[in-house]
């Protein structure tokens, strides 16, 4: 990503929040700068050793151009591809964004013709489409949505309204997820998503109230992957919970880990 869109992105945001606390700080501008121009292996290593805040502010501004660009050109909310995005690819750091720079947990189906990996998913060895960069898995979901048919109400609807394209991907089925719409509800206004789509505050319906009463309930589900070295205690210390907890949530029996598992940590 060029230096100067970074820039560009980061003006905006600190120019945009006024007195809301700023979420993309220097740190975060430092962090992104960091896995410019990187290659893939490099980038993964990097973002995996950042906190899983951190984490998800550094994948927003290197996609968030993207984002936008797509937004202009298919009318998608940028606010819903980067949730989608973080939420379908642990923010850059999943197995399967990792294997094949698929972001948006996009399967096959039928008329792929493109290069396709084998990712457990609702079922085993399910069929995922593959690409050699990123910028292209954001490209095929804008095409994925605005070419089939289930997803044509969602165009009548506002570009600014995160809230019911939320849940009118939910509806035509693009994840199986009961949480799903309020998990990118969530993303949305923790992240301040929303600015992205040209908003200059998040919605505040009656609609939107009721979907954050729901949206405290649901715990969103994030997700690490064991390192060479790691501990229950350092990776319970890493996401500010327990070992105990951390247990109970992955019904472990011992403390032993293997490198590779994947973890819920919260």
């Amino acid at each position: 990503m060029a230096r100067t869109l970074v820039f560009f992105l980061t003006a905006l945001l600190l120019t945009s929040c006024g007195s809301k606390k700023v979420i993309y700080n220097s740190e975060v501008k430092r962090n992104a700068k960091k896995i410019e121009n990187k290659s893939p292996k490099q980038t993964a290593k990097k973002r995996a050793s950042l906190d899983a805040h951190m984490r998800m502010k550094v994948y927003v501004m290197q996609y968030a151009p993207i984002a936008q660009k797509e937004m202009k050109k298919f009318g998608i909310p940028a606010s819903i591809t980067l949730a989608q995005g973080l939420l379908e690819s642990q923010a850059g750091v999943g197995r399967l964004a990792l294997k094949s720079n698929n972001h948006f947990g996009i399967k096959c189906h039928k008329g792929w013709r493109g290069p396709s990996v084998s990712h457990d998913d609702d079922a085993k060895g399910e069929c995922f489409r593959k690409y050699k960069k990123v910028a292209q898995s954001y490209r095929d979901h804008s095409e994925f949505l605005r070419y089939r048919d289930r997803y044509n109400k969602l165009f009548k609807m506002k570009k600014t309204d995160y809230v019911s394209w939320a849940h009118g991907l939910k509806k035509a089925g693009y994840a199986t997820d009961p949480q799903y719409a309020y998990k990118l509800i969530s993303l949305i206004e923790r992240y301040e998503l929303w600015q992205f789509d040209g908003s200059m505050e998040p919605i505040k319906t009656k609609k939107a109230k009721k979907d954050k009463v729901k949206k405290d309930k649901a715990t969103t589900t994030q997700n690490y992957m064991v390192k060479q070295g790691d501990t229950l205690y350092a990776i319970a210390k890493e996401f500010d919970t327990s070992v105990q907890a951390l247990k109970a949530l992955n019904e472990l029996s011992s403390n032993e880990l293997a490198v590779g598992q994947q973890l819920k940590v919260k």
